[in-house]
């Protein structure tokens, strides 16, 4: 008897605690409205509008945060401006939302090439082939060959030493 006001508690506090995980949405139910501005934001980054994608990348994140595709479109817009630790922040963010994401894997790995982690972007490559071990995926000959080709970026950019006569 004694512990049954104890258990009531327990049970309502579970309720509580359980009402609003019940209430989000997965997600395969993105909003529309975040769908079409991601779409924008591709097409402004294919004609190299940079600023104005991401723009509407993150317009596309706001109206709906669970749109990882948004994330890795952003992932792609900072690699095209130089910018690899945030394209790496962008595809944490859309692995924290599916972690098997192939083109989030792919880009990010892209990302760690440029930085020079070559050994991390071989981590990626071999979990995008046990990924898609089964039907294949062009994800893999991307991070492929962006590891076999090397950081692009990098070595052009690295300060040059004078040389001492």
């Amino acid at each position: 008897m004694r512990s049954l006001p104890r258990l009531l508690l327990i049970g309502f506090a579970g309720l509580a605690l359980a009402a609003p995980v019940m209430g989000q949405r997965t997600d395969d139910q993105i909003q529309p409205r975040s769908v079409e501005l991601q779409r924008q934001g591709k097409s402004l980054l294919a004609t190299g509008k940079f600023e104005q994608a991401e723009d509407a990348l993150e317009t596309a994140l706001a109206v709906d945060p669970r749109n990882r595709g948004a994330f890795v479109d952003l992932a792609r817009v900072a690699e095209k401006q130089h910018l690899y630790g945030k394209a790496i922040r962008m595809t944490n963010k859309a692995l924290a939302l599916e972690p098997n994401d192939p083109d989030a894997i792919a880009v990010q790995g892209e990302a760690m090439v440029e930085l020079g982690a070559t050994a991390r972007a071989q981590a990626n490559l071999q979990k995008l082939q046990t990924i898609c071990a089964k039907g294949g995926c062009p994800q893999v000959a991307q991070l492929s060959t962006a590891i076999t080709r090397g950081p692009s970026v990098a070595s052009a950019t690295a300060p040059q030493v004078p040389k001492k006569n």
